[in-house]
Formats: C-alpha cells, sequence, structure tokens
C-alpha cells in the first residue's frame, strides 16, 4: 500500500507532504484533507488545486486519493465554446447582408440595361431594398458590423437606385443635388 501511495503521490511531487500524513488513526476518526491542513506549504495547495484526501475503503484498508482541478481550463474552454458561436452568428448575419445587397444591386444593373422600363417596376426593388436595410440594421444592432458600416452600405444602396432613377428620367435633382451626386 505504500509503495501504491508513493507512486499516486510522487507523481505530483507531494511526496514530504504524505510523510506528514498519518493513516494510523482510528476508524472512526473523519479524515481531513491535506488541502486544508496548516502545515502545508506549496502553493498549489493554498490555492485549492490539488488535495490529498485519505479515504477508508473498509476496516483493514485505506487508500489516498489525489485530485487536481484547473479552475482556468473550464472557464477557457467556455470562452472558447461562446467565441466559437459568436463567430458563426456573425458570419451568418455578414453573409445574409451581403447577400441582399447582392441581390439588390444585380436587381438594379438588370434595370439599367433594360429599354422601355416603367416606374412602377422600381417597386419590387425598393422592397428588397427595405429587406436589405432591415438586415443591415439588424447586424449593426446585433454588433456584427460597425454602425459606420452600416450607414455606408444603405448609402451605396440609395445611391444606385437614385442613379437608375435618374438614367430613365424617372427622378430629375434639383441643381443643389447635382453637384453632389
Amino acid at each position: 500500500m505504500a509503495a501504491s501511495m508513493a507512486h499516486c503521490v510522487s507523481c505530483y511531487g507531494l511526496t514530504a507532504k504524505l510523510n506528514m500524513l498519518n493513516l494510523s488513526t482510528a476508524p472512526n476518526a473523519a479524515f481531513k484533507p491535506l488541502s486544508s491542513s496548516n502545515t502545508s506549504t506549496l502553493s498549489l495547495f493554498s490555492r485549492g488545486l490539488v488535495s490529498v484526501c485519505p479515504v477508508q475503503l473498509s476496516p483493514n484498508r485505506r487508500s489516498i486519493v489525489c485530485e487536481v482541478r484547473t479552475k482556468k481550463a473550464d472557464s477557457a474552454a467556455k470562452r472558447a465554446r461562446q467565441a466559437e458561436k459568436r463567430r458563426i452568428y456573425h458570419k451568418a448575419k455578414k453573409s445574409e447582408v451581403r447577400t441582399r445587397m447582392k441581390k439588390v444591386l444585380e436587381a438594379l444593373e438588370v434595370l439599367v440595361k433594360k429599354q422601355g422600363v416603367e416606374a412602377e417596376e422600381i417597386l419590387r426593388i425598393e422592397k428588397m431594398i427595405a429587406e436589405a436595410y432591415s438586415a443591415i440594421d439588424k447586424a449593426v444592432k446585433a454588433g456584427t458590423l460597425h454602425r459606420n458600416t452600416g450607414a455606408r452600405r444603405k448609402s451605396r444602396l440609395a445611391r444606385r437606385k437614385k442613379a437608375v432613377e435618374i438614367h430613365h428620367g424617372w427622378y430629375t435633382p434639383s441643381p443643389s443635388e447635382a453637384t453632389t451626386v
């Protein structure tokens, strides 16, 4: 039994601590974990990372249980899980914004190239622009996109729509707006 105890503790470098441990106490006595002993000077014991507890399995057999707890590893693993969830969530939000913007821009390009287009055809594109604006605003609210990035993307869609309206003659800018566009 002493050989198995020495082997158990030698892996943690605690042989000196086991020499102080007294296993010849009465069977009724409650065993006290070594981590709470006043004589322990090892920093691992004081931080609660390693505890050595004698355990009585039967009246004639006693054993020692060594526990090693890693508090930091649990919190680091949780942080890693949370970061992965956020990464996937933000990736999906960005993808949605890009897809909606791409669909609007493609529809506007088709409208520019088309001849004999009526003003009512832009209503379908305005609905797509509203959906893209909504996706951009949700991404900004969730923290996926910076608010300036969201504003820039919304402005880009509005400028392209206005350029199509000007191209087909549905909209004529005032002289002060003509210089800014």
